[in-house]
């Protein structure tokens, strides 16, 4: 049979064509496509790992910043905690100043109280005693009808007053 001559010619040409194509497109993509392939891959993983190195140092830079606030921050604390103690102790001196002032102010109108009180006491005590010298001249000369010197009566109402 001729036809069976013949499928073994037409495979050995098929079987030609097919590992030509086959070749073409080996060297076609191992040679042409793949090394572009692996270079976008390179570049891809050489920039995430140019992102991830900054990407790092942001956030140590940020963690140093971060850092630094905080130590301004206490610094700060401890500053205005200084200056509201130093408000503190100048108040107190300050109240302390005032109210010895006031202290004084008011012991000297005290003793000038207590000073007019006992000039006014004297003065009514001398007024009491002419009174009283008075009503004694007066009383003695009611009762018993005997004159009294001023002088006896206001040793009389010295010597009572005296012994109250």
């Amino acid at each position: 049979m001729p036809q069976i001559n013949q499928l073994l010619l037409v495979y050995q040409s098929q079987w030609f064509w097919l590992l030509l194509v086959l070749a073409v497109i080996y060297i076609g993509i191992g040679k042409g496509m793949l090394p572009k392939i692996e270079k976008t891959v390179d570049d891809r993983d050489a920039k995430i790992a140019g992102d991830l190195a900054a990407a790092e140092q942001a956030r140590a830079a940020a963690l140093e910043i971060e850092e630094r606030a905080k130590a301004a921050q206490v610094e700060a604390r401890t500053a205005a905690q200084a200056v509201a103690a130093q408000a503190k102790a100048k108040a107190a001196k300050d109240a302390e100043n005032r109210l010895a002032k006031a202290d004084a102010e008011i012991a000297a109108k005290v003793a000038e109280a207590e000073a007019s009180l006992a000039k006014a006491r004297a003065k009514a005590l001398d007024g009491l005693e002419a009174v009283a010298v008075d009503a004694a001249q007066d009383i003695v000369a009611k009762v018993s009808g005997a004159k009294v010197t001023p002088a006896q009566a206001a040793k009389a109402v010295k010597a009572v007053l005296g012994n109250a």
